[in-house]
C-alpha cells in the first residue's frame, strides 16, 4: 500500500536483478549447485503457494473491509476485554512500520483509549499474516499455529498487566504520556 505522494523507488527491481545475476553466475561457475538451488526454490514455492494464496485472499478481503480509519474508530470506542479483542485483531491486521502507528496511538490515548488497549495492539503486531506461509514452510503448521496463539495470548496478557499498572498509577507522574479523558 503506497502512501499518497510517496515516491516509488526502484530498489525492488535492483534486488531482483542482483539475485538473477547471482543465479546466472552460479549457473556458469557451478551448474550442478545452481540446478539444486533452483529445484529447492521451486519445491519451496510449491509448498508455500496454497498458504500464500489463502493469505493473499484474506489480506485482500481485510484491505477492502478494514481501512486504517475504521481500525482507529474501533480502537477509539471500546474499553475492557472487548477493546482488547478489537485491538488484538487490529494489531494482527495492521501493516507498515510500527513507528507510523505511534502518533495515531498517542492521539487515541489523548482521546481516552487506555494504555492497555494500545499495548495489546502493539504486541499483536508480532503476528504477521504475510509471513505466515514462510513460517509454515520452515516450521510446520502446528508450530506456526501454536506460536500465533501464544503471541495473541501474551498480547492480551500484556494488556492485563498494563491495565494493572495504569490503575496503580504507574503512569501518573509521566508527563510525556497523553492524559486520557475521564469516562
Amino acid at each position: 500500500m503506497n502512501r499518497p505522494g510517496a515516491k516509488a523507488g526502484r530498489g525492488g527491481w535492483w534486488f531482483l536483478a542482483a539475485v538473477a545475476a547471482l543465479y546466472v553466475a552460479a549457473a556458469v561457475l557451478a551448474p550442478e549447485l545452481a540446478l539444486r538451488a533452483l529445484e529447492h526454490s521451486l519445491q519451496a514455492l510449491g509448498r508455500m503457494l496454497p498458504v500464500l494464496a489463502l493469505v493473499f485472499a484474506l489480506l485482500f478481503a481485510f484491505d477492502l473491509a478494514l481501512t486504517p480509519q475504521r481500525i482507529m474508530q474501533s480502537l477509539d470506542r471500546p474499553h475492557g476485554a472487548h477493546g482488547w479483542l478489537v485491538a488484538l485483531l487490529a494489531g494482527i491486521l495492521s501493516a507498515g512500520p510500527i513507528y507510523a502507528w505511534y502518533p495515531l496511538l498517542a492521539e487515541l490515548r489523548a482521546k481516552g483509549v487506555r494504555a492497555s488497549t494500545a499495548a495489546v495492539f502493539l504486541y499483536a503486531r508480532a503476528i504477521k499474516l504475510p509471513l505466515l506461509p514462510l513460517m509454515v514452510l520452515y516450521f510446520g503448521i502446528a508450530y506456526s499455529v501454536a506460536l500465533s496463539i501464544y503471541l495473541a495470548g501474551f498480547a492480551l496478557l500484556s494488556g492485563v498487566l498494563m491495565d494493572k499498572l495504569d490503575r496503580a498509577g504507574a503512569f501518573a507522574g509521566n508527563s510525556s504520556l497523553p492524559k486520557p479523558k475521564k469516562e
